[in-house]
C-alpha cells in the first residue's frame, strides 16, 4: 500500500533527478503508479502547482544558481536547465522574478524560489524533544520560558505580502533578504554583544494593509540606543522553540527555514496551541559553518 502523498513525492524526486532532461507526463504517472489524469490531479492538489508549471519553477531555481557563474553563457544555462531557447528562458525568468537573466547577472539580488516540497512533513507528527529527520532537514521542538526580555538593534523594512507568501511557494525578489543584507553591511556600527544572537522577525508594526514589517538585528545590552537604527525586544514569556539544522547555511536560511515554518504551523495546530502574530528566527552563530537556527513561537 502507498499513500497518495508518497506516490506524488516519488514523482517530485524523479523530477529533481531529471530536471535537465525532457520530462514526459506519462513517465511521471508510471513512477507514481497512477493514470496520467489522477497523477496530475493529485499533484496539483498536494504541490499546489500543475506539473508543468512546477517543473518550470524548479528549472528556474537551478538556473539561478548557475547564473552566479559568469563563465557560463546564458544560452548554455537555458539549455542545461531544460529550456528550449534563450527567448523561452528569458520570458519564464522575467515572469517569475520581474527581471531578466541578464539583469540578475549584472546586479545579483536575493530571489524567492519555489522549493522542492517534502510532503511527509504534512503528515508526520513528532513529540517534544524527538528529532525529525527528513530530506536533509533535522528539526526538534522544545519549550522554554524566557524570564527577561532580550533587546535587539538593527534595521527594518516594509514588505508587501504578495510575492513573499506562502514561503517556498512564491517567486520574486526576496525582500526580507534585502533587509538582512542591509543589516550585515551596517552592523559594525551597532553596539552588539560579542558573539550575541541575531534575529529576523516579521510583525505588523506600522505596515499598511497588504504589507508587514520585517526586522533584522543583533543582540545588544538592555537600554542600548542609537538614533540611526531600530530596536525590537523579544518579550519575556513561554515559547515553543523549533530548532533545526540543514546541510549548509544557504539551505538553512531558504528551503529549511520555509519548511520549518510550515511544519511548525501544522505542529501547533495538532497540539491545540495558538501562536501570536510574531515568530522570530534566531541565529546563534552567523558563520556558515554552523548550520543551525531556531524559530521562537509565543503560544497559548
Amino acid at each position: 500500500m502507498m499513500y497518495a502523498w508518497e506516490a506524488i513525492q516519488k514523482t517530485i524526486n524523479y523530477i529533481e533527478a531529471h530536471i535537465s532532461s525532457e520530462i514526459q507526463i506519462e513517465e511521471l504517472s508510471k513512477e507514481a503508479s497512477l493514470s496520467p489524469f489522477y497523477h496530475q490531479r493529485l499533484f496539483s492538489r498536494l504541490v499546489k502547482k500543475p506539473v508543468r508549471e512546477y517543473i518550470k519553477l524548479r528549472r528556474l531555481a537551478k538556473a539561478c544558481k548557475l547564473l552566479d557563474n559568469r563563465q557560463c553563457r546564458i544560452l548554455d544555462i537555458a539549455l542545461d536547465c531544460g529550456f528550449g531557447s534563450h527567448e523561452t528562458f528569458t520570458r519564464s525568468f522575467k515572469e517569475a522574478y520581474g527581471i531578466t537573466p541578464e539583469q540578475y547577472r549584472e546586479k545579483p539580488v536575493m530571489l524567492n524560489q519555489f522549493d522542492k516540497p517534502d510532503l511527509m512533513l504534512n503528515y508526520a507528527m513528532i513529540d517534544e524533544g524527538v528529532p525529525l529527520i527528513s530530506d536533509g532537514l533535522v528539526l526538534e521542538f522544545n519549550r522554554k520560558t524566557l524570564k527577561e526580555p532580550v533587546l535587539f538593534m538593527g534595521v527594518k523594512g516594509i514588505i508587501p505580502i504578495e510575492g513573499q507568501m506562502p514561503l517556498g511557494e512564491s517567486t520574486g525578489l526576496d525582500m526580507p533578504g534585502a533587509v538582512w543584507e542591509r543589516f550585515h553591511r551596517e552592523k559594525v556600527n551597532m553596539p552588539r554583544i560579542p558573539c550575541g544572537r541575531e534575529i529576523g522577525v516579521a510583525y505588523m508594526g506600522d505596515a499598511p494593509e497588504g504589507s508587514f514589517t520585517y526586522f533584522a538585528g543583533g543582540e545588544v545590552k538592555a537600554g542600548a540606543e542609537n538614533a540611526d537604527y531600530a530596536t525590537w525586544s523579544l518579550p519575556a514569556r513561554e515559547y515553543v522553540i523549533c530548532g533545526f539544522e540543514a546541510e549548509d547555511f544557504q539551505t538553512l536560511v531558504t528551503e529549511a527555514l520555509n519548511k520549518a515554518v510550515k511544519y511548525s504551523v501544522l505542529w501547533l495546530e495538532k497540539h491545540h496551541l495558538t501562536m501570536e502574530v510574531y515568530s522570530p528566527e534566531i541565529y546563534y552563530d552567523s558563520s556558515p559553518e554552523r548550520n543551525y537556527m531556531e524559530l521562537w513561537m509565543p503560544v497559548s
